[in-house]
């Protein structure tokens, strides 16, 4: 998808945010919409199907929170990356953003050229299900998903199936936090009941295996990578 295809709802009550977020992205070539609260977010997200949300937490009528767990119960809005851009730093207003349905968390004051480099990350996320192969690309690491093979500098990668599968997992939307909750459902399903710290000891194991640098937490959220 071509930038000027791309369309970016900025939600913010305060005028100089919108101001200055909406201009450096414009310059970037993305089409920008605003709103300046959760209500009028809801109804310009319905209307112009937004591929990306950039969203304030607190604002009046409806806050940023409420207005997100909204439009995800839109069907043709599901796929959109939704953002949260607040100076609220706590644990449990970030895991409040993660819990309604958001993908990720930027702290206000943002640099704007550290802002243009946040959103071409959570863009990158944006592919067609018809172009995704059982092929994954993340650095110079390749991870084949028919095969169970991952290669890194013409070298082999043996990982036992879980931890395979959660590293595939994680690599398909690099950037996305995934919750505790979504790598327990995706990963071990119904098979056997199994507790957060299962998941630490396999994320503990990747570090060891393929590099620490890759791998993020999200402090009583998930986890993620990055490259």
């Amino acid at each position: 998808m071509k930038k000027k295809e791309i369309k970016i709802l900025l939600v913010d009550d305060e005028p100089d945010i919108l101001e200055i977020v909406g201009y450096n992205l414009s310059q970037e070539g993305y089409q920008i919409i605003t709103a300046t609260n959760g209500k009028e977010a809801i109804t310009k997200a319905k209307k112009e199907l937004p591929q990306l949300i950039i969203m304030d937490v607190m604002m009046p009528e409806m806050d940023g929170i409420e207005a997100c767990e909204n439009i995800r119960k839109f069907p043709e809005l599901e796929n959109t990356i939704i953002t949260f851009l607040t100076a609220r730093s706590e644990d449990y207003s970030q895991v409040a953003g993660f819990d309604a349905g958001a993908d990720d968390y930027i702290a206000k004051p943002i640099k704007p050229k550290i802002l243009v480099s946040k959103v071409k990350a959570l863009l990158r996320r944006l592919k067609d299900d018809s172009t995704t192969t059982d092929t994954l690309r993340l650095g110079d690491i390749e991870i084949n998903r028919e095969e169970y093979k991952i290669i890194r500098q013409n070298e082999e990668i043996v990982l036992p199936r879980k931890e395979f599968e959660l590293f595939y997992l994680l690599a398909t939307k690099p950037g996305k936090v995934f919750t505790r909750e979504e790598i327990l459902d995706k990963v071990w399903g119904n098979e056997v009941v199994v507790g957060g710290r299962t998941i630490d000891v396999h994320i503990r194991k990747l570090r060891e295996k393929i590099g620490d640098d890759f791998f993020k937490t999200i402090k009583g959220v998930g986890y993620k990578v990055e490259f």
